[in-house]
């Protein structure tokens, strides 16, 4: 059952088709008067869905008896921190881009980043903006799947998403050594780089447990800082482009497994952000906003700095691979641009550490709200940080950052598909059963036009599973298998009272009538 702000449970899906309640200024009151727990405020003025844009002032909240770490909205995270969240959970800059070049040439490179965001970026950000204002809590995509499936197939997309996320943060430490390895060589391996990685992961992840406040800003600042020196590339640039360059291809030379996982892996993890939905300061009008602002800033992030590098520099495909944009940058202007990129390189590089991982550990933190974990990861530090959703983020990250980047980011694709079919399928779902629910956020054209926006990404997701190497489908399938065993494990746990359980009351019952599907 999706949330409504009522503080009844409704007896069938006729009443949310019905009417739906907003939040208004009077409280109500426990009526056995044994004590005041939290209510929603309500109102009986009866609304009908809002347009897609539109924000009623309707709030997701309770009203706590004890303040939380999280009831004080100034640490809420307001639209600039939320946009740039966003840009570092997707992008991060122009860093990873360059194995398109080297896959397809100039022309199919620039067209991927086009037209792939338009795709599958654009779909994904508007379900997530529709979804995310729907639910705003961190359980995020895994309460969507949990309120059209069940709890079930909820914690396997809970357990797939955190998996693909931890895999895709253990490339981050990696990433931003490998850039200064060049002025440390001792960075280059052996002990002084093991001993880097697990400094920087802790220094890191400290950022985190400090807050997200602090999180949004300093990605704000890493993002202003990375993106600067592609602007001086651009301008000293300008001289030198030729427009002809950029027409460059050859259809039978692309390598079409490198050429794909790369756009997929630089243009995904749209719906991150909506596990810190319960974070964001008026979530149903600020996601939504900064969705859309977060799809140009990222779009231009990639094809800017494209144009430069095969607009003014003549082409040799073999050399674009990672870091190329540095050897870019040592050509238009000399050694002081490319110590100033890969500075950039290595800032971004944390910026998206420090976004996956709170998105990471606010999933967990959501799901044990939900009582899928043991309520000790629903503990907050004075901070309001989830302190073991961090610890174990970091500890995913220290196991896995031996695995090459090309594993990497093959595992994490495969693994973030299967998730994202289930996402597909729920909000088909949700809108068939629940057509007038309560959408702050709505994409326009009923049924057949979310069942319609949802099959170009569904057959962008069936082509790069095509394209996955045997080995890195027998690791990702095992891991899907993990999950479908050890959510069965987690309830014998529960039942045995073995470690305790609890579903937060601040939040709405998705449960009340079963899942949408049985």
């Amino acid at each position: 059952m999706v949330p409504t702000t009522t503080t009844t449970t409704t007896s069938s899906s006729e009443n949310l088709q019905n009417s739906s309640i907003s939040v208004a200024d009077k409280k109500t009151s426990q009526q056995n008067g044994d004590n005041n727990n939290q209510k929603l405020r309500v109102s009986a003025q009866r609304e009908a869905a809002i347009p897609m844009g539109d924000y009623n002032g309707a709030e997701y909240i309770g009203i706590n008896e004890v303040p939380s770490p999280r009831a004080n909205n100034s640490n809420k995270v307001s639209l600039l921190p939320l946009i740039f969240l966003i840009f570092y959970e997707v992008s991060g800059g122009p860093f990873g881009v360059e194995d398109t070049v080297q896959a397809a040439g100039p022309l199919f490179a620039l067209l991927g980043f086009l037209i792939f965001p338009l795709i599958w970026s654009v779909p994904e950000a508007l379900i997530t903006a529709e979804m995310g204002t729907m639910f705003p809590e961190n359980g995020g995509y895994v309460v969507w799947v949990s309120s059209a499936l069940g709890p079930y197939w909820g914690f396997q997309q809970g357990w797939m998403k955190w998996l693909s996320g931890v895999i895709d943060n253990a490339l981050y430490p990696v990433m931003f050594l490998d850039y200064l390895k060049s002025a440390i060589p001792a960075l280059g391996g052996g002990l002084p780089r093991i001993l880097a990685v697990l400094a920087l992961t802790m220094v890191l992840t400290y950022m985190n447990y400090r807050g997200l406040t602090i999180v949004g800003w300093v990605a704000v600042s890493l993002g202003i800082l990375s993106m600067l020196p592609f602007v001086v590339m651009g301008l000293i640039s300008i001289p030198k482009i030729r427009p002809e360059r950029w027409l460059v291809a050859d259809v039978h030379s692309i390598d079409w497994n490198l050429y794909l996982n790369t756009l997929f892996w630089n243009l995904n993890y749209w719906d991150s952000i909506s596990t810190l939905a319960g974070e964001v300061r008026n979530p149903k009008k600020t996601l939504p906003k900064a969705l859309f602002y977060a799809v140009l800033l990222v779009v231009l992030s990639y094809l800017f700095p494209l144009l430069i590098g095969t607009g003014a520099v003549p082409l040799e495909r073999e050399l674009w691979t990672d870091g190329y944009f540095s050897d870019v940058a040592k050509i238009l202007g000399g050694v002081w641009l490319r110590c100033w990129v890969q500075g950039a390189a290595a800032v971004s590089n944390m910026g998206m550490f420090v976004a996956e991982m709170s998105s990471d550990s606010f999933q967990l933190l959501g799901m044990a709200e939900r009582g899928m974990l043991p309520e000790f990861f629903a503990k907050r530090s004075r901070h309001g940080t989830p302190v073991l959703g961090i610890l174990f983020s970091a500890s995913g990250v220290l196991l896995l950052s031996w695995l090459s980047f090309q594993e990497i980011v093959a595992a994490e694709n495969f693994l973030y598909c299967f998730g994202m079919i289930l996402e597909f399928i729920a909000f088909v779902w949700l809108r068939i059963k629940y057509p007038y629910a309560p959408r702050p956020f709505k994409i326009p054209g009923g049924i057949i036009g979310a069942v319609l926006l949802c099959i170009p990404p569904a057959i962008l997701i069936g082509v790069v599973l095509a394209f996955s190497t045997i080995k890195i489908m027998i690791v990702s399938l095992g891991a899907v298998a993990i999950g479908l065993v050890l959510q069965p494990c987690i309830k014998l746990i529960e039942r045995k009272r073995w470690l305790k359980f609890s579903t937060s009351s601040d939040l709405p019952d998705i449960t009340a009538h079963g899942p949408l599907i049985r």
